[in-house]
């Protein structure tokens, strides 16, 4: 048993270390996700030591004392993401209907066919704006049927999995298609106008994660999404920032994003909104997001119900208004998150 605990546990704390290591290569990276399942091993670990160790003193407070820091290290990182943690996005306190919109957010994996249970997620919601990841010219055609409701649309259907279908009720000025980074990766950007004429621009994006089938560096999710947060700092609209960024909430990349981009993140003080993986309920993260300026405030959001494929749809209930900016604060960056965002933009 001595054996098992040490192995498990440096093991563990090797895995927070290699997380805390700002390296772009995907060893480094992927360690990022699992820190809720980590905190909940190393407590695991923490309460079986005082039982089961039966070797020298020295060591076991060795290690109770490492896993203790491992535990209230990796707790700072998560209670901002539970009901324990401040709110970074107030709730709207009254309902203004024609200054308000809500998203649904979902990638769909390319392979599932399941398209009706998609339609009638969206039906059962009725979203305005509806972002649909993964999907090819296949997805595509069984989708269609949505421009009866959503007269507004920006399509980019791809069989690389990172096809992108926009559909809005909203009217949309200046869709545009870039390729930001990667040639066969796309983002959508786009004005939304709100009825009450309100005007919000929009990302939409999917970089690729850093994983060895995929990709192997962080390079290109990092630098997509560096790009994007200078988009949203210097836009003079209302900003939204929506898809699946293969980065978890509570990850360096992440908090630099937020940095640096001025928005916030609707999650932060009440809960993870784990949307992957769908079929595995002990390894789940929280990778589709929506991030917003500071002229937003939260009616709603929570996630919906899955339709075969691995991840979760996302549903978020927004409310433009213009004095939420003087009531919710983001965060800024140092010097060092300034440095650290100019090299990641200029990476190769």
């Amino acid at each position: 048993m001595n054996i098992f605990l040490i192995a498990f546990s440096v093991l563990l704390l090797s895995f927070t270390l290699l997380s805390v290591i700002k390296h772009q290569y995907w060893v480094f990276r992927v360690f990022d996700y699992p820190r809720l399942q980590k905190l909940v091993l190393s407590a695991v670990c923490l309460a079986l030591f005082p039982f089961f160790f039966n070797g020298s003193t020295v060591l076991l407070y060795t290690f109770l004392a490492l896993l203790s820091a491992n535990i209230i290290y990796l707790s700072s990182q998560i209670i901002p993401f539970t009901p324990l943690g401040r709110k970074q996005v107030l709730r709207a306190d009254k309902d203004i209907p024609e200054q308000s919109l809500c998203i649904m957010i979902a990638n769909v994996f390319q392979y599932n066919t399941n398209f009706k249970g998609c339609l009638k997620e969206i039906a059962k919601y009725k979203p305005d704006i509806v972002l649909l990841l993964e999907t090819n010219k296949r997805w595509d055609n069984e989708t269609a049927e949505l421009a009866k409701d959503y007269p507004y649309e920006v399509k980019v259907p791809l069989e690389n999995t990172y096809g992108m279908l926009l559909y809005s009720k909203l009217k949309l000025e200046d869709a545009q298609v870039k390729y930001m980074v990667e040639d066969d990766i796309p983002s959508i950007h786009t004005v939304i106008v709100l009825e009450s004429g309100v005007k919000v621009r929009l990302f939409a994006v999917h970089p690729t994660p850093p994983v060895p089938n995929e990709n192997p560096r962080s390079t290109e999710r990092d630098k997509e999404l560096l790009l994007v947060a200078d988009l949203a700092k210097a836009s003079a609209l209302p900003v939204i920032v929506i898809g699946d960024l293969n980065d978890v909430a509570w990850s360096y990349t992440t908090e630099l994003f937020l940095k640096m981009s001025g928005l916030i993140d609707p999650r932060r003080g009440r809960g993870f909104y784990n949307s992957f993986h769908a079929h595995y309920p002990v390894v789940r993260f929280p990778l589709d997001h929506a991030f917003i300026s500071t002229d937003f405030k939260l009616k709603g959001m929570k996630r919906l119900s899955n339709f075969d494929s691995d991840h979760f749809p996302i549903y978020i209930n927004l409310q433009y208004e213009k004095k939420a900016s003087a009531q919710q604060e983001p965060m800024t960056p140092d010097a060092e998150d300034i440095e650290a965002a100019k090299e990641k933009k200029a990476a190769v």
